[in-house]
């Protein structure tokens, strides 16, 4: 399992690359894992502000449909367009090309409460 060291993850199974106060999200290597072949991305919530925990979209799979939850509060300023044609880029790439949104953080200090690698590995261990 694929679980980058310089990433922050959720319990909700998102990862978050943090570059200043913009923050790149997307989900981890396990949720594609569980979720199986990713067949659709929806984000609606483009060049919206909304506070962390809030939903900013849906990935759907073959079997199930599961909520996207905002890591952090702030301003959703862009979505990773080639998920609408290749939205199995998520299972193929799920760090790199299967990135989801970018969020331009209004309150840094929220992300002082994401997971390290190594808390979401005993995360997912159980």
């Amino acid at each position: 399992m694929n679980i980058p060291s310089e990433l922050k993850y959720t319990k909700d199974h998102e990862w978050i690359k943090i570059d200043d106060d913009i923050v790149t999200v997307g989900i981890t290597d396990f949720a594609q894992g569980e979720l199986g072949d990713i067949v659709y991305v929806e984000v609606e919530t483009l060049d919206e502000t909304l506070e962390a925990e809030e939903i900013f979209g849906t990935v759907e799979a073959v079997k199930t449909v599961s909520d996207l939850f905002l890591p952090v509060s702030g301003e959703i300023i862009e979505f990773n367009d080639s998920l609408e044609d290749e939205p199995e880029k998520v299972n193929s790439d799920p760090y790199g090309d299967g990135w989801m949104i970018k969020v331009r953080c209004s309150d840094v200090s929220q992300l002082d409460h994401l997971l390290s690698a190594d808390d979401y590995k005993a995360l997912i261990a159980g």
